[in-house]
């Protein structure tokens, strides 16, 4: 039977139908105020690792899960699995490297990207509702994976959550005019509130096999308040434009055929760092940095296996309204270049024993200012040369 949701958010009231389903949506979903005139709600994950701290089995168990649920559809000989930045970078990464954990033979992952990058080929699309709409995908620079890239016979596209699926249907129809090859979708998220319309009309417009995995799915309809306060507010979040290439360091945005490892040792060398506090029970929070958040993730799983209380989220670029399930908003320049804000959502630092941010860009004066303001350690990631499936991270407390 299924089940209606309504939700009063600041900037409106949010219904929800919701189809029958195992999990409950309650440990997937919380629900808060976009800051956008395009589209003033959002679904808050609490197994994403985004803007709520997540533990890292949990974000694992729902790599895994979406993940074996693709695998049972069959994928094929080669394929290519992307997942849409900003938000699902780590999401589509995790599903990825679980579905390698299994045996998946001749797979390519890459994001999206909302940075530029000079001298690189790439299918431009946009993102209606985002705050940001300039969307990138870069053809792989690597021989062997550019020809993955453009012969791949499935495409698994992968997103926290889809509306309408609007944006997964211009990245389709982008994809296919380079690789006409192309046999079978997926379309995997969390959670899907596609209308059957949109569903409809993504499949027939893709002219191919198109299969939807998700959690939990339903319909969802948003009436506007016109607060008028809160549609006024003006927040930059599409960055300078300028080439990002020398403060980049995750490999997501170039392709990725083999599960990144850190090396090992990497809590040994972290453990001199930390608070030697004793009976504090408090988890250590692992943070993230915009579309690389996937270090946080690694850290914080190796961190788990050693006994370690641990949760990961993100820092973002997208402003969110306080209210509802988005209890605290701490905001702080980015550290891309870019000289616009970045945030940080349900942070309360007195809550952690330790913070430890991961950040893929050099050091500069807003992660400084991050640090020492949480008296965090700094863990920069740096892919290593030799063994481009093998990372370390370089630990500092200021």
């Amino acid at each position: 039977m299924q089940k209606t949701l309504t939700v009063k958010l600041d900037t409106g009231i949010l219904q929800l139908t919701i189809a029958p389903g195992r999990i409950p949506l309650k440990r997937l979903l919380g629900f808060a105020a976009r800051v956008s005139s395009k589209r003033k709600f959002l679904l808050v994950s609490k197994v994403l690792g985004k803007h709520y701290p997540v533990s890292p089995i949990m974000m694992r168990w729902s790599y895994r899960a979406l993940a074996r649920a693709v695998l049972k559809c069959g994928v094929g000989d080669s394929s290519l699995w992307i997942g849409m930045a900003e938000t699902a970078t780590g999401l589509g990464y995790g599903v990825f490297a679980a579905a390698s954990d299994v045996g998946v033979q001749k797979a390519l992952f890459m994001q999206t990207t909302r940075y530029h990058l000079d001298g690189m080929e790439r299918l431009a699309f946009d993102e209606a509702h985002s705050h940001a709409t300039d969307f990138f995908l870069y053809y792989p620079e690597q021989p062997d994976f550019r020809q993955r890239f453009l012969k791949a016979q499935t495409l698994v596209l992968i997103d926290d959550e889809i509306s309408t699926g609007r944006t997964f249907l211009r990245l389709i129809n982008a994809y296919q005019a380079v690789n006409p090859g192309l046999q079978k979708v997926f379309i995997v998220s969390l959670v899907n509130f596609a209308h059957p319309d949109d569903r409809a009309l993504l499949e027939a417009q893709a002219g191919v096999v198109v299969e939807w995995v998700c959690f939990r799915e339903g319909l969802l309809h948003f009436d506007d308040s016109q607060n008028t306060a809160l549609d006024n507010i003006v927040v930059n979040v599409s960055g300078n434009g300028a080439c990002k290439k020398y403060v980049l360091a995750w490999p997501g945005r170039w392709g990725i055929e083999v599960p990144i490892q850190l090396e090992s040792g990497v809590v040994d060398a972290l453990l001199p760092l930390l608070k030697n506090v004793i009976d504090d029970f408090r988890p250590i929070l692992v943070l993230g940095s915009g579309e690389c958040n996937t270090p946080a993730y690694l850290l914080g799983c190796d961190l788990e296996a050693k006994g370690f209380n641990v949760k990961v989220q993100s820092t973002t670029r997208s402003p969110i309204h306080q209210g509802n399930d988005i209890a605290l908003v701490c905001q702080f320049e980015d550290n891309y270049d870019d000289g616009i804000p970045n945030f940080i959502y349900n942070l309360n630092p007195a809550a952690y024993r330790e913070i430890i941010l991961c950040h893929e860009t050099p050091m500069c004066a807003s992660l400084l200012e991050r640090l020492q303001a949480w008296q965090a350690i700094s863990a920069r990631f740096e892919l290593n040369p030799d063994m481009t499936h093998h990372a370390k991270l370089h630990f500092f407390r200021p």
